[in-house]
């Protein structure tokens, strides 16, 4: 591999690849101390210039100035060092330009290794910033492979490649191959074999990144996302709140229709949401939390336990609590309150004892 190669190399890998030259070229420049180490009794006292554009480079290495050469990896006689600085004088360093034929096969395999590992490292840099660049944001990626044996996905964000594990997946998500997918970025983290990559459609902040994307008030905070309590595939509760009197908090989420909240519903593949009015009254939160039941009263137990008893009509006690509970242990969630829920009967009973 003479130098024209290696320049030509460096510059198709940045074409093809994105890698860039100078990063490589820092590679290479690290491969040359190593091989100037190794073959000079661990001398790695070395200029490199390499001029990309004339594609060759040029080493030096600094040897000290000696009477009589003992290391000759290391020291050069006076009389050497006077042919190449006349003005050298002994115990100082002189550059010697070392012919790059010297460092022969060790050299030209350096070389290469560094190339392949640069290529490995760029891509993995490359990754990384891919991935970084969206942390904590919803992407659209598309499913390249799904293992037949455990569901988990291999999927393609841009150029960079992640997996989405099965128990990251919804319960009704039917993934194919070619097909596009919304996956969120929960965290990135710098592993031994590349960026390590969490991926999430169970998320709770899944649902609310997704409101964040497809309603403009929110991006524009004048609606805010406040709470949100998810049980992913099945259903999601959302507490927003309106910092301008003319805007409906719940209109501007729910859209046109029901576009808005329609568009992500499909999404997550049915999962039913819930969009309610944040309130800093508890009564008046908790109230709302409890929605679609309608609720008669809120009773404020213990302020410090946050605990409270609520009392719905007999025909929405189903309702409130939800199939095996969902609907109250949701409300809870959002809410931060334990909520005792009583049928009105059993309340009316309890006051005429």
């Amino acid at each position: 591999m003479n130098n024209k190669e290696i320049f030509g190399a460096l510059f198709l890998l940045e074409k093809e690849r994105g890698i860039s030259v100078q990063f490589m070229l820092d590679k290479i420049r690290k491969a040359i101390l190593t091989a100037c180490k190794n073959s000079y009794n661990g001398n790695d006292d070395a200029i490199i210039n390499i001029d990309e554009k004339k594609n060759k480079f040029e080493v030096f290495l600094r040897k000290t100035v000696v009477d009589e050469v003992i290391d000759t990896g290391k020291e050069i006689s006076f009389y050497e060092a006077r042919k190449i600085d006349p003005n050298v004088a002994l115990d100082e360093k002189v550059s010697v330009k070392l012919d790059t034929k010297e460092f022969g096969r060790i050299a030209a395999q350096t070389a290469r290794n560094i190339i392949r590992q640069g290529i490995k490292d760029g891509e993995r840099d490359l990754m990384l910033q891919e991935f970084e660049s969206h942390r904590q944001q919803i992407v659209s990626a598309i499913i390249e492979k799904v293992d037949p044996k455990n569901g988990s996905a291999t999927i393609r964000i841009g150029k960079a490649e992640a997996y989405l594990p099965k128990n990251e997946q919804l319960v009704n998500d039917k993934l194919k191959e070619g097909s596009h997918i919304k996956v969120y970025i929960v965290d990135v983290k710098e592993g031994d074999r590349g960026p390590k990559v969490v991926l999430s459609r169970t998320h709770p902040d899944v649902v609310k990144k997704m409101f964040e994307t497809e309603v403009p008030e929110i991006q524009e905070k004048v609606v805010e996302i406040k709470q949100v309590s998810r049980e992913a595939g099945s259903r999601t509760k959302l507490a927003v709140l309106s910092h301008d009197e003319n805007v409906d908090a719940i209109g501007a989420c729910v859209g046109s229709r029901g576009a808005r909240v329609n568009a992500i519903v499909d999404e997550l593949g049915g999962e039913k949401i819930d969009i309610i009015e944040y309130n800093e009254d508890p009564v008046k939160f908790i109230s709302a939390a409890l929605s679609p039941a309608e609720v008669l009263n809120v009773e404020i137990i213990s302020e410090e336990l946050k605990s409270c008893k609520v009392t719905v009509p007999d025909n929405q006690l189903s309702l409130a609590i939800g199939n095996r509970g969902q609907n109250a242990r949701l409300a809870a969630k959002l809410t931060g309150w334990k909520i005792d829920i009583k049928p009105e009967s059993e309340i009316k009973k309890e006051t005429e004892l």
